[in-house]
């Protein structure tokens, strides 16, 4: 990777910012991790960038925007769009905290009604990001047998990959993707002509039931599982969404 003239300095650093606010695609969130792992200073930077969201979220105040302000904004923009304008504070407290070491305390109650993107937000951007041409799949296939291996030694976890074409959502490749701060495994499914995104990654805690959540016109669902959290996100209608995880819960 090319590196400024100043050792104290790195051009990838501005990188490291965009893979937080989740507007790198998978090659260049790839690309970055190989980058960082022997580049101190985006070490740091990533540190540092965590840190300052950690504080958004435990310890600056929470003022909901007027319900008049969010359905102008709702009818105003298109949902990339509205996605870009909830994550404009947080770049801009991320940028300041790198440059400068701290925030000010008036400076993070200015940037939090626009707040740090949530995990819901950051899986919708990334469903987004994939139906651009080219972006769908890393691999294509409809066979779990060749998708499943298609995984290792790219991630540090055996994503749980099945095929549930029987039940009418065909498995149709996978990729790798970037979610709250980490590598994770995105599993492609098909239903009629829509797009459904299963992403997956570690996480130790206890299994959970399906929550529903709806953003944009979009339905997401979430679950742990076995040790892993899901997210499960698509344009079908909800009743189908919903479908697609119990059928895949139920699946061995």
């Amino acid at each position: 990777m090319t590196r400024s003239h100043d050792p104290g300095e790195c051009e990838m650093t501005l990188l490291v910012q965009a893979e937080f606010d989740g507007e790198l695609d998978a090659a260049q969130a790839a690309a970055l991790a190989t980058h960082r792992a022997d580049c101190p200073i985006c070490q740091a930077a990533a540190e540092s960038l965590g840190r300052v969201r950690q504080a958004l979220r435990e310890q600056a105040p929470y003022h909901r925007a007027p319900d008049s302000l969010r359905a102008r904004l709702t009818a105003q923009a298109a949902p990339r769009r509205v996605t870009l304008v909830r994550t404009a504070g947080w770049r801009r407290a991320a940028a300041a905290f790198v440059a400068g070491g701290a925030i000010a305390a008036s400076v993070m109650l200015a940037l939090v009604p626009s707040g740090a993107p949530g995990l819901s937000d950051q899986v919708l951007a990334g469903h987004l990001r994939a139906l651009e041409p080219g972006h769908l799949e890393d691999v294509i296939s409809t066979d779990q047998h060749t998708v499943k291996p298609w995984f290792d030694g790219k991630l540090d976890f055996a994503p749980p990959v099945k095929d549930l074409k029987a039940d009418g959502f065909p498995l149709e490749g996978g990729r790798l993707d970037y979610l709250d701060g980490r590598r994770v495994a995105a599993m492609v499914y098909g239903r009629a002509k829509h797009v459904i995104d299963l992403y997956a990654w570690p996480d130790a805690g206890a299994d959970t039931a399906p929550t529903v959540l709806e953003r944009d016109g979009y339905t997401l669902v979430r679950w742990r599982q076995d040790g892993m959290a899901l997210w499960a996100v698509s344009d079908v209608e909800r009743d189908q969404l919903v479908d697609f995880a119990r059928r895949w819960r139920a699946m061995p």
